[in-house]
């Protein structure tokens, strides 16, 4: 997810570094899952004792902490069922920290053979994720080893339905008396600061109390809000 997020206590969060010179020439490493942030981020052991913060490459998960988007908890909760108190193998990337100082890693439930696609289905969580619905693809260069394997993966589930997916539907028509309208209006949600399209799915499922208007896309940027991954206003 995005920022950066409160440690439990007792983990120390590394200071933002661009590589991890003790483990050069050791691409994928051995670590114990000990706490769950939420569906994307996890904090590990790994085998010489250090603590690390780990976010997953390709995928993002929506909110689940400091707010709350539709299929957060359902995709912390996985990810805490399927990963608190696991072995699992951190395949690192070109990049191996993003700005926060998290360690970037490709999780697998047993160590990677092959790389293949039918390896990457059977055994890694940034997969799994995406192939049930409870991810989007989040692809940031250079870290892109699966990115064409991950598109594929989430067109699957699309079309599937799954998960996250199965809540959007194709918006209706716009007729021609309303489409100024909707071209120039937007809505926002004031507790997850996003902002939609007016026929967007998320946007007719706002509360009352937390819905607000945008005549024009800048207001919105400017009062500090998102756009939506969904209908990209």
């Amino acid at each position: 997810m995005k920022g950066q997020i409160e440690n439990k206590p007792g983990v120390v969060e590394k200071s933002p570094v661009t590589a991890l010179p003790e483990d050069k020439g050791t691409p994928v490493l051995k670590a114990t899952v000990i706490y769950i942030v939420d569906g994307d981020t996890i904090h590990v052991r790994l085998e010489n004792g250090r603590k690390e913060k780990v976010r997953f490459i390709g995928v993002d998960t929506p909110e689940s902490t400091r707010i709350v988007e539709l299929y957060g908890k359902e995709a912390a909760a996985y990810t805490r069922k399927e990963l608190t108190d696991r072995t699992v193998y951190l395949e690192l990337d070109v990049a191996q920290r993003d700005k926060y100082g998290r360690l970037l890693a490709y999780v697998w439930l047993m160590p990677p053979r092959e790389n293949s696609k039918t390896e990457v289905r059977k055994a890694m969580f940034n997969a799994t994720l995406l192939l049930i619905g409870l991810a989007q693809v989040m692809t940031v260069p250079p870290n892109v080893k699966y990115a064409d394997i991950f598109v594929e993966f989430q067109k699957e589930a699309r079309e599937a339905e799954k998960g996250l997916w199965g809540t959007i539907k194709t918006p209706a028509p716009v007729s021609i008396s309303n489409k100024a309208s909707t071209e120039t209006k937007y809505i926002g949600n004031s507790n997850s600061k996003k902002f939609h399209r007016p026929d967007c799915q998320w946007a007719q499922k706002i509360a009352p109390r937390n819905r607000v208007e945008f005549g024009k896309r800048e207001e919105a940027i400017k009062a500090g809000y998102q756009p939506c991954k969904t209908c990209k206003p």
